[in-house]
């Protein structure tokens, strides 16, 4: 028998070192390679390949770990389709910290990216220049809104001009919501109503606040009319989400150091998100900064909470106005596999007079969303869209509830594309409406 050690490759394409440090090398070990993964997960699902698996994503990323093979255009390939949903992780049974493998990874193949491997010049300014800046995202959207309201963006659609966008554009224009919302600023203090139970922060986003200024308006409100003083800090930033899973660890710190001295967790309850994409990029802070800014991480951790888990821990006011409809809900990903949220929106939901709440089949299923992931991966987004749509169709519903910004814009573009009647909401506007009944005007301030 011999003994000779495998042989490595010479160049891994890859900073093993690097990764070395980041990855915990019994963090690859703990996956037994049982496949009990493999339903779950959306690119599996659709193509049926191993590869693009969570077992076999994590014995391509030991492979290349170990130096038996190099990070090819194949493996990159196969490790960027993946959705970073987290699906795997509700799924195992052995605890794989999936995130902390891939994540790592993703970060050091962009930094080792080469030619038709590295992003698009549009794409890296949209989503490092554009979209972590709300106030950004809404001047870059004013001619948007201007062109909705005279009805030039359709006209423009229908007769084919739209084509002319790159492709990068194309997709973005076609995921625009109606831009109706106000862009008035919250106020920097509202006041409970009646016994205050609770101090808050309210965090806004950045696309969330731009696309969806109605929704945070929505959430603050509902924290009101559940006793709680809400603050909104004036200086707050990106979470650094979008920063983080593209490559762009050191931007992701960063913000990180930043919202944990804005958002001061002695001063506040909670820390409130209605973003899950945002929510688990904010209790995920701890494992991103280690010493000396770790301690800090873990104490503003302590203090995040989405608005539902926050709402069912208080215990909820119940809302006292009708709301007929049929609502189905939808898991968005970093709430459901994430933070490890399911139970507390349908309670929230079902505490509405007149709302009948049905299943969803494959609700945990990804919508396709996944960030920026309908930009980067347009062709396994749209299967996932489509597939998510049909699903919702099948429930007889005419409202969706979902509790992320990401998947009410890949949902809704679906909707528009098929031409379907079903409206896609944040639970919290559903909560609100019932909250404020028919004739209330807006926001306590």
């Amino acid at each position: 028998m011999s003994t000779t050690s495998p042989t490595k490759i010479s160049d891994p394409g890859i900073d093993l070192a690097w990764l070395a440090s980041k990855i915990p090398y019994s963090h690859y070990q703990e996956c037994v390679h049982c496949g009990l993964c493999t339903a779950s997960c959306p690119t599996y699902v659709e193509t049926g390949d191993e590869n693009d698996s969570p077992r076999g994503r994590i014995y391509l990323m030991r492979a290349v770990a170990d130096g038996r093979i190099g990070a090819s255009a194949e493996v990159r390939h196969h490790l960027d389709l993946c959705l970073d949903c987290r699906a795997c992780e509700s799924a195992c049974p052995s605890g794989v910290k999936y995130a902390q493998i891939i994540e790592p990874f993703k970060i050091a193949l962009h930094a080792s990216a080469q030619g038709d491997d590295r992003p698009g010049w549009l794409q890296r300014i949209i989503l490092h220049h554009l979209f972590p800046y709300a106030g950004r995202v809404k001047l870059a959207l004013l001619p948007a809104r201007i062109f909705q309201r005279i009805g030039l963006l359709d006209r423009l659609e229908k007769i084919g001009l739209m084509k002319l966008l790159p492709p990068t554009l194309r997709r973005m224009q076609a995921m625009l919501p109606t831009l109706t919302g106000s862009n008035a600023q919250l106020p920097e203090v509202l006041p409970p109503i009646g016994p205050k139970r609770a101090r808050v922060a309210l965090f806004l986003g950045c696309v969330a606040d731009a696309m969806y200024p109605e929704t945070n308006a929505a959430t603050a409100r509902v924290l009101q009319a559940n006793g709680c003083e809400v603050v909104v800090p004036r200086s707050q930033n990106c979470c650094g989400a979008i920063h983080y899973h593209s490559g762009s660890e050191g931007m992701a710190v960063d913000l990180a150091r930043q919202n944990i001295a804005m958002f001061d967790p002695d001063q506040f309850d909670a820390i409130i998100i209605n973003a899950a994409g945002c929510g688990a990029m904010f209790k995920d802070y701890a494992h991103l900064l280690t010493s000396p800014d770790h301690e800090a991480a873990r104490k503003f951790v302590s203090k995040v909470r989405d608005i539902s888990e926050f709402l069912i821990e208080l215990g909820p006011v119940e809302p006292q106005f009708p709301v007929p409809m049929k609502v189905t809900y939808h898991d968005a990903c970093h709430l459901c596999h994430g933070q490890q949220i399911r139970s507390q929106p349908r309670k929230l939901l079902s505490l509405i007079p007149g709302l009948e709440l049905v299943p969803l089949e494959e609700s945990e299923l990804c919508c396709g969303a996944a960030g920026t992931y309908n930009l980067t991966q347009p062709e396994m987004s749209e299967k996932l869209g489509q597939r998510k749509l049909a699903n919702i169709t099948a429930t007889g519903a005419t409202i969706v509830a979902t509790g992320n910004v990401g998947c009410i814009l890949q949902i809704a573009r679906q909707i528009k594309t098929a031409g379907s009647p079903v409206e896609v909401v944040h639970p919290v506007d559903l909560l609100d409406q019932s909250y404020r009944g028919p004739n209330d005007q807006g926001v306590k301030s």
